[in-house]
């Protein structure tokens, strides 16, 4: 409470502390401002006249320090046009003088209920970004960045179509969540809709709704997904799939903004965001008469190509390594990496099924392995048991240097752990030649402090970075990290 009058401070922090609240009263508005300061209340009862700064000063002031802030202005009656002017600068509400105190406690409360609810739907917020944000989309490489870098720009932009493309399996859902949970859209409704799933008579319908009696069995009107959505976003997946008479009506609705129940015959305005997304060749399907052109052209104001896997080679061991501890949670496993055989044919494999493939691939052998490491092993089976294949592509998914590696290969856990002192840092696999450069001595070692050692030295001549000195032993940054923990290098 910020008045100049005690007995108002006063008789509002009786009738406000018996309700529950704590109130905390001061005279100025500098007072005020020091105060919030340090802590932020979730109500201000804001007199506009103070001495010093006064009240719309003081709301300014407050507003930049926690803009979700509400603030009721306490007026006297000739001063009800400057509190209008302050609920246009982000109060709340505004009372005269005198007030009653039972209107002042119900504005208190609905303004404290309003405050609850925004920290709610904040909340909300941050957890969707942390969820589907653009940090799930992992990867170093060059290319990757740059397609991340314009998803960024686009969610931060007002564009009404973006046009994903890529290869199935590339992550075109993921970047679609991003761009939606990442843009001002992010409280409103993201809804993906697969064109291939539904005929085009029930898409149709889903879309855009219908009214009673428009069909047999349609006894009461229906909202469509563009209402559901408005202010949010549409993901069209696989929209090369959709029939051209829809066609036309989607390009009616991205012009207008408006479309039409079926058996309705008023337009309905919303604001939605398109997203569209194909593996299909779209200029291809637009050269023979299976896309329309003019709908193409309206989707491809911002083409975003999703790389393939084996397009962007140096993602696949920050991938694989992303997997493996998400899936480790998953399964309820704790396996610290991946033998040097494995990262070897993770790094070789052509990935025809790009990410998916990679996940699926690394799911189920940690669901079937039972060892420490999970390993790529040849088709002999784990623990004499057979292991799940890893899928090779006998059209040439795979590329010729990696068909002796990873075809007819299959994924399990291991108990056996290799020394880093006998991995080809470059290619993660044991060789006899570098592992001949090492001799023991006769009076034996202890492995272990072999181990340390590789790992000190590798750290040292990479500067301290964990990715590269994992490299160097043909470890995942995991696996690596694991051994520092063991040897209390962390």
């Amino acid at each position: 409470m910020v008045d100049d009058e005690r007995m108002i401070r006063w008789s509002i922090q009786q009738a406000l502390s018996k309700d529950g609240h704590s109130v905390a009263a001061v005279e100025t508005g500098e007072e005020a401002v020091a105060q919030a300061s340090d802590e932020m209340p979730d109500l201000v009862f804001l007199d506009i006249t103070l001495p010093g700064i006064d009240g719309v000063e003081v709301l300014r002031r407050l507003k930049s320090i926690e803009p979700s802030v509400s603030v009721v202005m306490v007026t006297a009656t000739d001063d009800v046009k400057t509190a209008v002017e302050a609920m246009r600068l982000g109060a709340y509400d505004y009372v005269s003088k005198p007030f009653d105190l039972d209107r002042l406690r119900v504005i208190a409360q609905n303004a404290l209920d309003r405050h609850d609810l925004r920290q709610e739907v904040e909340f909300h917020r941050k957890e969707s970004v942390k969820k589907y944000g653009f940090h799930r989309i992992v990867g170093v490489s060059k290319r990757l960045s740059d397609v991340v870098e314009i998803a960024r720009k686009v969610a931060r932009s007002e564009a009404a179509t973006v046009l994903l493309q890529g290869e199935s399996g590339t992550g075109k859902d993921l970047l679609a969540q991003a761009i939606h949970y990442e843009s001002r859209r992010a409280n409103r409704p993201f809804i993906p809709i697969n064109c291939t799933a539904l005929p085009t008579e029930l898409l149709e319908s889903e879309l855009m709704g219908h009214e009673k009696g428009a069909f047999t069995d349609a006894k009461a009107g229906k909202k469509g997904l563009f209402e559901v959505a408005d202010g949010g976003t549409i993901y069209l997946d696989e929209i090369g799939d959709m029939k051209v008479d829809l066609q036309a009506k989607m390009l009616r609705f991205i012009e207008t903004k408006t479309f039409k129940r079926v058996g309705g015959h008023r337009d309905i305005e919303v604001d939605v965001r398109i997203i569209a997304a194909t593996n299909k060749d779209l200029p291809g399907a637009v050269r023979s008469g299976a896309f329309r052109e003019d709908l193409f052209y309206r989707l491809n104001v911002i083409p975003i190509e999703m790389p393939a896997l084996r397009e962007r080679r140096e993602d696949i061991l920050p991938l694989a390594d992303h997997f493996l501890a998400l899936l480790n949670h998953d399964v309820k496993r704790e396996v610290p990496g991946f033998t040097p055989e494995t990262l070897s044919a993770l790094r070789e494999y052509d990935w025809p099924g790009n990410v998916r493939e990679m996940r699926n691939l690394i799911e189920r052998g940690l669901i079937l392995g039972e060892g420490e490491y999970l390993e790529i092993r040849p088709s002999s089976g784990l623990a004499g048991r057979q292991s799940p294949k890893v899928p090779a592509n006998t059209e040439g998914g795979m590329d010729r240097g990696a068909a002796g590696t990873a075809a007819g290969t299959t994924v399990g856990t291991t108990d056996t752990e290799t020394v880093g002192a006998g991995v080809d840092p470059h290619t993660g696999a044991t060789g006899g030649g570098i592992a001949a450069m090492f001799t023991l001595p006769s009076r034996g070692v202890v492995l272990e402090e072999v181990e340390r050692s590789f790992i000190v030295q590798a750290l040292e001549m990479q500067g301290g970075n964990q990715t590269k000195a994992a490299e160097l032993l043909g470890l995942t940054r995991d696996a690596l990290r694991y051994r520092m923990k063991k040897f209390e290098l962390l």
